[in-house]
């Protein structure tokens, strides 16, 4: 399932999709579909870590960002230490996902896998590695990063779906399921049409008149 935050500022889900695997494939057909539709303009593409749908933006949507889920990852990274350093480890993260800007994530980060890097080298490995993938959203205005950093506006329609076709239970074809998906997706879409705006993006128009002010500043200084 694939959702978006328009230009106007308001959620829309854009695609539906029964598939067996989540293959690099399976991204391709459905990010060409998308285009066909007329999807243009992409920014950032937020997702938990799938090498095959990384692959599929990067041929699709040249120029965009992605954005790895941060839920996900520390969730990933609090899976390596026991539960007696969980709570140590996941408010070093928050300390990190709560930078201003992405100079400062990077030092705390390099902070934090020093801290870790004799007891637990996988952690400091892992962030070292790892944690850029969680900071495109410092990209964008203070605003929307809350919304942006996570996929969990999706994750919790996808709850609300299984929880759905659980009553079901066996589906006699995949059309079948793909009908009784698609219902709740536009039922849902229209609530996100109708109801409040998600992301104000006067502040992200803004913002970015100020980098290309910025940009053509120093390309006049350097001449």
């Amino acid at each position: 399932m694939v959702s978006a935050a328009r230009e106007d500022g308001f959620r829309e889900i854009l695609a539906v999709e029964v598939a067996d695997t989540e293959s690099e494939a399976t991204y391709h057909e459905l990010f060409r579909s998308l285009k066909a539709r007329g999807l243009r303009g992409v920014e950032l593409v937020v997702s938990d870590d799938h090498q095959g749908l990384r692959a599929a933006v990067e041929r699709h949507f040249q120029g965009a960002s992605w954005q790895r889920c941060q839920v996900h990852y520390a969730r990933n990274l609090l899976g390596m230490v026991g539960h007696a350093r969980r709570k140590e480890l996941s408010e070093g993260l928050r300390g990190v996902f709560a930078a201003p800007n992405r100079e400062v994530a990077l030092r705390l980060a390099s902070e934090l896998a020093f801290r870790w890097r004799t007891s637990h080298p996988r952690v400091a490995q892992h962030l070292e590695e790892h944690i850029e993938e969680c900071l495109s959203c410092l990209a964008f205005p203070e605003s929307h990063r809350r919304r942006i950093r996570t996929t969990n506006g999706l994750e919790r329609f996808n709850q609300e779906l299984k929880r759905r076709t659980r009553v079901v239970r066996i589906f006699p074809n995949r059309e079948a399921c793909l009908r009784l998906v698609t219902a709740l997706a536009v039922e849902q879409s229209e609530e996100w049409v109708t109801g409040r705006r998600y992301l104000d993006m006067r502040e992200l128009k803004e913002q970015r008149r100020q980098e290309e002010r910025g940009t053509e500043e120093v390309a006049l200084m350097e001449r």
